[in-house]
């Protein structure tokens, strides 16, 4: 059987494996930041959820799979939240590092309280959490983008912010 060029509605499964990910990085980060306290872990919790709720406001209410089933499975939640937008807005979004910190503050809080907590308690467990936590964020959300999402996206063909910044061919032409 050919694979498709784009889908319509992604495969549920294609939705399940990217929250899957996702939830594996905010549960692993939640319990690497409990080493401060359970405060610290449901702060971080409650930060994952506005960011993932931002995104969904400002990015999905636009998107083509609002409604639909998407690869990062957020097309159909999206359309209980939040009233659709403007697809145009979708396309003529830009985006840059500086818009992207917060996402990845997702990451970067609990690297940096993972590297605390080392020094003040050395523990392979913890090493052992953290490289996990570092693959998952990096090696399996770019997997799911590049090889599940992305690929198969027809928003990315219409018009991406992020098919523009993160795309091979875009690198390679910096």
């Amino acid at each position: 059987m050919e694979e498709p060029k784009t889908y319509e509605n992604f495969p549920v499964r294609i939705a399940l494996l990217s929250n899957l990910v996702a939830v594996a990085i905010y549960a692993l980060g939640a319990y690497i930041l409990a080493g401060f306290g359970i405060v610290f872990a449901i702060l971080y919790l409650l930060y994952c959820l506005w960011i993932e709720l931002g995104v969904m406001r400002r990015s999905c209410v636009d998107c083509y799979y609002y409604g639909k089933v998407c690869g990062l499975g957020k097309g159909k939640l999206c359309a209980l939240l939040f009233k659709r937008g403007d697809p145009q807005r979708f396309v003529e979004k830009e985006i840059s590092p500086s818009k992207l910190l917060p996402d990845f503050m997702v990451a970067i809080f609990p690297i940096v309280g993972a590297i605390i907590l080392l020094a003040r308690d050395f523990s392979w467990l913890l090493v052992a959490l953290l490289a996990i936590f570092v693959i998952l964020f990096f090696g399996g959300t770019a997997i799911i983008r590049g090889s599940f999402a992305c690929k198969y996206c027809k928003q990315r063909e219409i018009g991406c912010p992020a098919e523009q910044i993160f795309s091979k061919e875009k690198m390679q032409d910096k």
